[in-house]
């Protein structure tokens, strides 16, 4: 069978459509795919696409599909139940395979496929979108400025709402815990680890520590072997965790446990599937990001830096889109970071996207390349 073009597999979802979307407005005509065939055929017909239902559980069919495309887009979560079955295909069919994943479990399964991958000449690109090109691009820029780094910290602040696949992928993080990388491992840190300040671009916000995807992928890129990622809060917000640390660290564990309960977890994530539509036209298009990331050795230097960009699902259509066209034209093989894959400047190719280098009194010298 003769190989053309990619398949976006989970195409109907809020961010399957807008990669679909894009996709299309740059020129190109994928293959749509996913388990559930009315919203799949109308998709289709909206785009004049061709598509296949196709389910994750039929392997055979999987292959037989994968067979006839050069790549998978993967964006059908939560990833930590859909990644393996769709990276097994795609690694027994020769296919390249990028996903759009926040998952540490996702993650780790991919990089635990690189000697499989590197030997099938299959590229396997986890994380393409916001998480985690633009925190990973960060974390390689400072980790640049320094020959012998220990220690990376990054925290990121979204301005901006959530789609559904979001807030399920998250129960599906919250109900594992939480982690950082300490001495190259990930080991587990309480829920309420306690807050703490980041002086992020347009002013200091108070942050919290959260699983995000570099813990294991700018561990990849950068070989720092202490890490620890971090999410902006409100302060409100911040206030009453203060407020409430003695109590909120009781009672994190029971609800933890409680979030791993499967009927509880199926109903959570009905009600977020019937209820949450995601951020419209408008919300996108006025909202926002700002990621920092600092790099510091032993002796205390460090390499400190900042990144600006647009809301983050229209920034995963982006930096999805136009990784696949770099992916097409190169000979990649092995489990990559993406900026392994495309460079570390290649955030910088997301329209709206902005890295600084300084904070000043009067503002930031800005590096965009």
């Amino acid at each position: 069978m003769s190989r053309s073009g990619f398949m976006i597999y989970g195409a109907y979802g809020y961010t399957g459509r807008l990669i679909t979307q894009l996709a299309v407005r740059r020129g190109h005509r994928p293959l749509l795919a996913g388990r559930r065939p009315e919203p799949l055929s109308m998709l289709a017909r909206e785009l004049s696409l061709p598509c296949v239902t196709l389910s994750l559980d039929d392997p055979e069919l999987l292959r037989h599909e994968l067979g006839g495309v050069r790549c998978v887009v993967h964006a059908a979560g939560p990833f930590v139940h859909t990644s393996q079955p769709m990276i097994d295909a795609c690694l027994a069919t020769g296919t390249h395979y990028v996903d759009i994943t926040g998952e540490l479990p996702a993650f780790e399964y991919a990089f635990a496929q690189h000697e499989t991958a590197w030997q099938n000449r299959v590229a396997l690109i986890p994380g393409l979108g916001f998480d985690v090109v633009p925190s990973d691009s960060l974390a390689c820029f400072v980790a640049e400025g320094l020959r012998h780094a220990t220690h990376l910290e990054i925290a990121f602040a979204v301005l901006g709402g959530a789609s559904g696949g979001t807030l399920k992928a998250s129960l599906e993080g919250l109900a594992r815990g939480n982690f950082e990388r300490r001495e190259g491992v990930l080991e587990p840190i309480p829920l309420t680890a306690g807050t703490s300040e980041v002086r992020f671009f347009d002013r200091p916000r108070a942050v919290i520590p959260v699983p995000w995807g570099d813990l294991v992928t700018a561990f990849h890129s950068t070989s720092i072997p202490n890490i620890r990622t971090c999410l902006a809060i409100p302060d409100a917000a911040a206030k009453l965790l203060g407020a409430t640390q003695p109590l909120t660290e009781k009672l994190a564990p029971g609800f933890v446990k409680l979030l791993d309960k499967p009927a509880l977890k199926a109903a959570i994530s009905a009600l977020i599937g019937a209820n949450l539509a995601g951020p419209g036209d408008r919300e996108r298009e006025s909202g926002s990001t700002q990621l920092w990331a600092r790099a510091s050795e032993s002796d205390g230097r460090d390499s400190e830096a900042w990144l600006e960009t647009g809301d983050a699902y229209a920034f995963t259509a982006e930096s999805v889109v136009r990784g696949v066209e770099r992916l097409l034209t190169r000979p990649l093989a092995g489990t990559l970071t993406p900026s392994q894959a495309f460079g570390v400047d290649f955030v910088l190719d997301i329209p709206g996207t902005k890295r600084h280098t300084r904070l000043g009194t009067n503002g930031a010298r800005a590096e965009h390349k």
